[in-house]
């Protein structure tokens, strides 16, 4: 498939053009329909939420509050009513309000103004929930409201409506992204063209990506939050997965094969990784269906589309662009270089290679410091507490926080929260009284039932985000309900948030089991062993523990919200762990795919385990490390969204990448598998018959008998690759055929000329050897029980022994 792409290159590049601007011109032309229902069914607030909607229609739709404060005299004055309240009659009267209720109409109103009568406040109902209300008349409301300020008279708008009008141009934290990216692509390949490559193969994707959510929201429910996500992972998933593909490619030109080739091999080598690391990303993000909570299936669909149009732009696209570049994907000073000098091979050198080196020497105090990084960074997710941000979370300069703050100063912190009991049988009257003597209660009022439904609201003492009000929630819906013989649920946001909490932390372990189990099962298909998937199970487990620690010292202990712009600390919202551990395992799985493949590789053509994690680790940290900066800076980008999920999913992911790449596995993965040795590889023989064969690398399947071969264990044949002068030969391919001419293995000297191929059986083998501007040269082996020392030695000008 890489070579037709390669081969049609124009082809390939006008159907992407064409999947793009036609995804798009569909996309604006449809709209979205994105699904907002956050409630959970068979929950005692999706139940209150039920029962309102049917009682209550007009009431059902989205409330937002305006609030004014005088500095001297009251909100009574008739400077202040005459200002306000034209104000307040034609926000009632644009289409899309359903009504306002204001202070000065009727006795009722005296209850919204404060106790000391500087602080008053009007709520303004719309027809449609939150994200259903058009911005413009959201802008409507806020620029007539606001038009009443004068000296001396502060008017504040609070509430979900408005918050949409405080977000920032969309796009902003994808673009800041794609540009810091950018500048580590610049630096890791100092080539313009090479630069651009993983960044036009990620926006291709991650725009078809978005598209076609937002065109399966007409169709399935998606929400509105499930494109952020879907930027998040596909944005950083898209340009790693081209940048393992296009540094593998730029390392084969650099050893002398012609551009087509090399791009073969390495969508035949790397592409294959990442067609297996996208395959573990989707399987981590469809264990968020074990969940069953609705709204996250639209997110599985939003982030696993964008997912799989990034492996499928990696790998079509990707070729086809690499045909239209040719050696123009290498930096100048490289083209100048391989035109002198020739093929010089990338090997593993540097600090790459001397750190590889050293955890080879030291890996007891390498794994222990690592561990005791991460343990210490993760000593804050014991306190970790779920729950809803809101409008108190905002930054002060914004116009929802300033109204959450003026509403609690006049009417106490829990009146940001309230709750709504909705009684659809029973005395309500009654528990009206009850209520009114529970602990926590500040005030409680009943609206006039309608359809046979009253709803009671009931204000806390305490705000929405206290685990009082949670044992509040509590208590009503334990004691003070059950005791009054009423029929009545306990529902409005703080309740939903409080059920999405408890129903997180039941299904959450069966949940991490899932995504664990199926991980695992894929690693001991890949890599033939059970250490190695088990390893990686703790490491992820390791890996969200410190992830989330950071989490909560920043966004719930507030170490350094405000000065990252992102307000006030509070909860962790209840939904975010569920999604944040599926994008941190699939990521995790990524770079243990990288990372181990290349140590399975050296580990079956060598048996040695110190060299094969050595060579592993020097030869894929620097591209691992590359792609975790890239990523951090994608993920970090998304503090700019204006969306404080977007920016706890953001700076939640790039600490765990950074955690990952920098210090798992690099450090700590290396050091426990230099540990444990030659066990790393063990797999029981019965269950090695069993399982299927998947090779994350490519390798030719060995033939069952090899011929003039006798029963025996597998060996090797190894030895050097040099010239006529005794000088090493980098980059000479090395394959090792049956007599038949069926080929069983194949490698590449390295820098020393050195070379190891793996044999099946102790027989005769023909072992060939080739290197640009030198003949080829194939001879008979014959290998025993132990590996064979065979020299190869290669001259310009002779006959072509293989051709």
């Amino acid at each position: 498939m890489a070579r037709w792409c390669y081969r049609h290159r124009l082809v390939v590049l006008l159907l992407w053009v064409g999947a793009v601007f036609g995804l798009g011109y569909a996309g604006s032309a449809a709209g979205t329909d994105y699904a907002n229902e956050f409630s959970l069914p068979d929950t005692d607030s999706k139940r209150a939420y039920d029962l309102m909607e049917k009682a209550f229609p007009q009431s059902a739709g989205d409330t937002d509050t305006v609030v004014w404060k005088v500095d001297e005299g009251s909100v009574r004055d008739q400077s202040v009513r005459s200002r306000i309240e034209p104000a307040l009659k034609e926000i009632a009267a644009m289409k899309g309000v359903g009504e306002v209720t204001s202070p000065y109409a009727g006795a009722g109103g005296a209850a919204q103004i404060s106790e000391n009568g500087r602080i008053a406040y009007a709520q303004v109902t719309f027809v449609e929930q939150a994200n259903a209300v058009p911005k413009e008349l959201v802008e409507d409301v806020v620029d007539t409201a606001q038009a009443a300020e004068q000296n001396g008279l502060q008017v504040e708008l609070g509430g979900q409506a408005i918050t949409r009008t405080q977000e920032p141009p969309t796009g902003i934290a994808e673009m800041v992204g794609i540009v810091a990216a950018a500048v580590v692509l610049f630096l890791a390949f100092g080539s313009l063209f090479a630069m651009l490559l993983p960044l036009v193969v990620a926006i291709a994707a991650l725009g078809t990506g978005l598209m076609a959510t937002s065109l399966l929201s007409h169709v399935t429910d998606v929400p509105e939050v499930a494109p952020l996500l879907g930027s998040l992972i596909g944005l950083g998933v898209g340009i790693d997965y081209a940048l393992f593909i296009v540094t593998r490619h730029r390392r084969g030109i650099l050893r002398g094969m012609k551009p087509e080739e090399s791009a073969v091999t390495a969508l035949n080598t790397s592409g294959r990784a990442v067609l297996f690391a996208g395959g573990t990303v989707c399987i981590a993000l469809a264990g968020m269906l074990v969940m069953n909570m609705r709204f996250l299936d639209g997110v599985v669909i939003a982030t696993s589309l964008t997912v799989v149009l990034s492996v499928l732009a990696a790998v079509t696209l990707l070729p086809a662009l690499l045909g239209f570049l040719g050696l123009r994907v290498l930096s100048r000073r490289q083209r100048r270089r391989l035109a002198a000098a020739g093929p010089e091979p990338e090997h593993a050198s540097g600090l790459a290679a001397r750190w590889s080196s050293y955890v080879e020497r030291r890996p007891r105090s390498v794994a222990a410091l690592a561990l005791l990084v991460m343990l210490v960074l993760a000593l804050p997710v014991l306190s970790i507490r779920l729950g809803a941000t809101d409008q108190g979370n905002h930054q002060e300069s914004t116009t929802t926080r300033q109204a959450y703050d003026l509403l609690a100063e006049g009417f106490g912190p829990g009146f940001n929260g309230p709750l709504q009991v909705v009684v659809s049988d029973g005395d309500a009257q009654g528990l009206v009284s009850r209520i009114e003597a529970t602990e926590g209660v500040a005030q409680v009022a009943a609206v006039p039932p309608a359809n046979g439904v009253t709803l009671i609201q009931v204000v806390p003492t305490t705000s929405p985000q206290s685990e009082k009000t949670d044992q509040l929630i509590d208590r009503l819906r334990d004691d003070v309900i059950p005791a009054s013989g009423a029929e009545a649920h306990v529902g409005g946001v703080t309740a939903v948030f409080k059920d999405f909490a408890s129903v997180t932390g039941e299904r959450l372990p069966y949940f991490i089991a899932a995504i664990i189990s199926l991980g695992f099962l894929l690693l001991l298909i890949a890599f033939r062993s059970l250490v190695v998937p088990l390893t990686a199970a703790l490491m992820n487990l390791i890996a969200a523990a410190a992830s989330f620690g950071v989490l909560v010292a920043i966004f719930q202990w507030g170490w350094g919200t405000e000065l990252i712009g992102i307000g006030k600390e509070g909860p962790i919202t209840a939904f975010l762990p569920v999604i944040m551990l599926s994008l941190l395992f699939g990521l995790s799985m990524d770079y243990q795919v990288f990372l181990v493949s290349r140590m399975h590789e050296e580990w079956v053509h060598t048996k040695d385990n110190a060299r094969a994690v050595r060579v592993g680790l020097a030869e894929t940290s620097r591209v691992i490390n590359c792609a975790a900066l890239i990523m951090i800076c994608v993920f970090s980008a998304f503090v700019l969204s204006g969306d404080m999920e977007g920016a706890m999913a953001g700076i939640g992911l790039a600490a765990a990448v950074a955690l990952d790449a920098f210090i798992l596995r690099t450090a700590l993965v290396p050091a426990a598998m230099h540990l444990l040795g030659n066990s790393n590889w063990w797999l029981p023989e019965g269950l090695e018959r069993r399982l299927p064969h998947l090779a994350v690398e490519p390798r030719e399947e060995a033939v069952a008998e090899a011929p003039d071969a006798t029963d025996g264990p597998a060996s090797a044949v190894h030895g050097f690759v040099r010239d006529a002068d005794g000088e090493p030969v980098a980059g000479a391919a090395v394959t090792l055929l049956t007599k038949g001419g069926r080929q069983l293995d194949r490698v590449v000297s390295l820098a020393d000329g050195s070379y190891i191929v793996s044999v099946p059986t102790p027989g005769t083998y023909l072992l060939a050897a080739s290197a640009p501007s030198y003949a080829s040269r194939a001879g008979h082996v014959v290998v025993g029980e132990g590996p064979l020392v065979y020299d190869v030695e290669l001259a310009e000008g002779e006959v072509d022994a293989v051709n």
